[in-house]
Parts: structure tokens; C-alpha cells; sequence
């Protein structure tokens, strides 16, 4: 069975502490900027929540305010446009859940898009409600409308890609999922956990 979680909201529709996932959702799910994070017992969400320090185990770890059971996702380019890779990941551990080889000509937008969908799919197939990271806001976007607004020319070239894209928009058409796709913070999180690093 596992450990019951408390979850802080610093950024939300209504800060506080809540006791379960469902609650914190609420809160969170579509909030630009959200800033949340899950802690093990009351008094250390109580503390965390009024800015004190956690225990010395959580020191280190104090200004992160994003969900460690969580998939996170990136799309690796070489040349923009240019060869594309995407994965997903668990955010807490950085183990590969899902990645797709690549195709040879694509745009990192698109990759992020696809990353996300797929991980979506990943996610609905577990019945998961798990939130998603990715630190695209124009693949955010896209996956919002449920539409690839990408300005590269499709042709015999590009086709692999846009047939992808195309699949991704109809699977996002057809499903409703309820997994919070949130904005990773680089500038105080550090890269995303499923980053390539190629920068």
C-alpha cells in the first residue's frame, strides 16, 4: 500500500495543504505557473508550506516544488529542423518509460508535441493520472488545441514526421485524459530530467 502524501500549494488556485493527489489537481491542473510539491507527513508539508527548512535529509532538496511521481518528456535534435528523437522518463528516478528513435527531419517543437502526446497515451493505458513535465511552452500550447501549429513545408522529405503529428492531433481528438501537463521550472530545477543533453 503506499505511504499517504501531503501536497503543498505555494502557486494555485487556492494555497494550502491538501491531503490527497485529487485535491491538489484542483488546484493546480491548468494554473500557469503552478508551483506544488508532495511531502511524506503533515508537519514537514506545514513547515515547507510556511517557507521553514524540512529536515536535514530534505535540505538539499528544499526549493523543489515539482512532483517526483510524474513523467517528464524532451524531444533531442540535431539541427532545427533536423533529425529529431523524443523520450519520456520517471521524474524521480530517470528511467526511460517510452522513447522513439528519431526521424531525419523534423523540428524540436514537433518533438516536444509528440512527447507529450505519447506520453499521454503511456499514461491513459497504466489509468494513470500522473502530471507530465515538459519544458516546451509552444508543445503545451499545441497539445492544448489539439493541433501542431508548425510552419515546416511538408514534402517527401518531412512526411515521416507530419505523419506522426497527424496521428498524435486524431489520438488527442479521440481520448480525454485528465494527467496535468505542467511547465518545468530550468531556471531553479536545473535541466529536465529527460533532457538529451546536447545544449
Amino acid at each position: 500500500m503506499a505511504k499517504k502524501k501531503y501536497y503543498v500549494v505555494w502557486k494555485g488556485r487556492k494555497p494550502g495543504i491538501y491531503s490527497s493527489w485529487a485535491e491538489c489537481e484542483k488546484e493546480v491542473k491548468g494554473f500557469p505557473g503552478a508551483s506544488f510539491r508532495s511531502f511524506l507527513s503533515k508537519e514537514e508539508a506545514e513547515r515547507a508550506f510556511k517557507g521553514e527548512s524540512t529536515t536535514p535529509s530534505l535540505k538539499q532538496n528544499s526549493n523543489q516544488s515539482y512532483v517526483e511521481d510524474s513523467v517528464s518528456v524532451d524531444a533531442g535534435s540535431h539541427g532545427n529542423p533536423g533529425f529529431v528523437e523524443y523520450k519520456g522518463v520517471c521524474t524521480k528516478t530517470g528511467e526511460v518509460l517510452f522513447s522513439h528513435p528519431g526521424v531525419d527531419m523534423g523540428t524540436n517543437n514537433m518533438g516536444e508535441f509528440l512527447a507529450i502526446v505519447h506520453a499521454l497515451a503511456y499514461l491513459k493505458e497504466k489509468n494513470s493520472d500522473k502530471p507530465i513535465y515538459t519544458d516546451s511552452g509552444t508543445a503545451m500550447n499545441w497539445v492544448k488545441k489539439k493541433k501542431a501549429n508548425s510552419s515546416l513545408k511538408r514534402n517527401k522529405e518531412t512526411e515521416e514526421i507530419w505523419r506522426l503529428v497527424e496521428r498524435a492531433e486524431n489520438w488527442l481528438k479521440k481520448n480525454e485524459w485528465y494527467n496535468p501537463i505542467l511547465k518545468w521550472n530550468t531556471k531553479e530545477w536545473g535541466e529536465i530530467k529527460a533532457d538529451y543533453g546536447r545544449k
